[in-house]
């Protein structure tokens, strides 16, 4: 696979994007991951074949094979948590660019978004990403990375930020202290960088959360600020693989819709119940909801299918074709107008009230699924290190 490649997870996010990028970084060389979308929430676990496992936030999960990370100006960038990441990861700063245009997440946009939470049960992570894009949305001064540049201008930017929000936080002076030491350890670079490493090898764009969580085409409101989609990924590089991520089940943290949810006994060491998104929640297949994430995003090129190893541990597991709602068979959920959250909303109420309908167990979930999302095969995954992939 010489050309870029674009890592979008259709689901509700969690099905397996990280180890999808580190195989292809074991497998190929690679110039850089660019991340396009989210920030510190990601998540995403790569175990290694000598056992070394580390859950990616904002590094990207090419990172242990020693593959450079580009933050995109897409990104939510939070330095605090950076920081703690890149100890964890015997601090590889040398691999990191960010573009200086990507917005900063600051204490005061996390204490924000736990309040909102603690308030209403939404189902995000309580790091302040939702916030720092709201807060952005309204005020064209929002905090940016190449602030970290010139102190007085941070300093103004992040009081406003701490006055605008009326939160507890820590002092100005700390978080001030804090970001300028991010602006010294980072490699701050323009938006001219990114053509830079196309041009210069192919790369991997690793994306954050799932398609059926995207701003305008999820479940409004139970739905993430971020374009999860390959939109970003597309508009900085015409010319990628769009490779789609899906689990031979469906997951989901948070609250929302889920219509195939069912009890399938299925922990999981690294994804657990959460503090702010509480239970980490499995059902069957939802071929119904992946097949609308698919048409949303415009298409995939190829598929990566992860927990191949699954079925065989839960004989239970079944492939949802279609939804019984108000005495009526629903088999594709049509997209609405782009951008209507009112019609997101609707949609939202109405699978709330869908039951799975159609069930069945398939002999070959790989094909299954390929023939259900009207993509090939390209990633075969049968375990959580690069060991237990193939590519097809």
């Amino acid at each position: 696979m010489s050309r870029h490649v674009a890592v979008v997870d259709l689901g509700y996010g969690d099905a397996g994007k990280g180890t999808v990028v580190d195989f292809l970084c074991a497998t190929e060389e690679k110039r850089a991951v660019l991340r396009f979308n989210g920030g510190a929430q990601a998540a995403h676990n790569v175990i290694t074949e000598d056992g070394r496992h580390h859950t990616f936030s904002q590094f990207g999960s090419g990172t242990l094979r020693g593959v450079p990370t580009h933050l995109t100006r897409f990104m939510v960038v939070d330095p605090l948590s950076l920081a703690g990441e890149a100890a964890a990861l015997g601090n590889p700063f040398h691999l990191l660019t960010v573009d200086g245009e990507a917005l900063l997440a600051t204490p005061w946009h996390r204490a924000a978004n736990q309040r909102r939470e603690r308030a209403v049960r939404h189902g995000s992570c309580g790091m302040g990403v939702g916030e720092t894009m709201a807060y952005a949305s309204e005020h064209p001064d929002a905090p940016k990375v190449a602030d970290v540049l010139s102190p007085a201008r941070l300093r103004r930017r992040l009081a406003a930020v701490r006055e605008a929000l009326d939160v507890p936080g820590p002092p100005l002076d700390d978080v001030m202290e804090a970001f300028v030491a991010f602006g010294e350890a980072v490699r701050i670079v323009g938006p001219s960088w990114t053509s830079r490493l196309l041009a210069e090898g192919p790369c991997v764009f690793e994306g954050a959360q799932g398609v059926l969580l995207d701003e305008w085409r999820g479940w409004h409101p139970h739905t993430t600020w971020s374009t999860t989609t390959f939109d970003n990924a597309l508009s900085l590089c015409p010319d990628l693989l769009r490779l789609g991520v899906t689990r031979t089940y469906t997951t989901r943290h948070g609250a929302g819709p889920f219509v195939t949810e069912a009890p399938l006994d299925l922990p999981e060491a690294h994804n657990g119940r959460d503090p702010w998104q509480g239970d980490f929640r499995v059902g069957h297949f939802d071929a119904v909801a992946h097949r609308y994430a698919v048409e949303v995003a415009g298409g995939v090129d190829a598929l990566a299918i992860t927990h191949l190893d699954v079925p065989d541990r839960s004989l239970s597991l079944r492939i949802c074709t279609a939804y019984e709602v108000d005495g009526e068979s629903w088999d594709r959920i049509e997209p609405g107008p782009p951008r209507d959250l009112g019609h997101q909303e609707r949609l939202g109420e109405r699978l709330r009230r869908a039951r799975p309908a159609g069930m069945y167990r398939p002999g070959d979930w790989c094909e299954a699924i390929a023939t259900h999302l009207g993509a090939p095969v390209l990633v075969e995954s049968h375990g959580p290190g690069a060991a237990d992939k193939k590519s097809r």
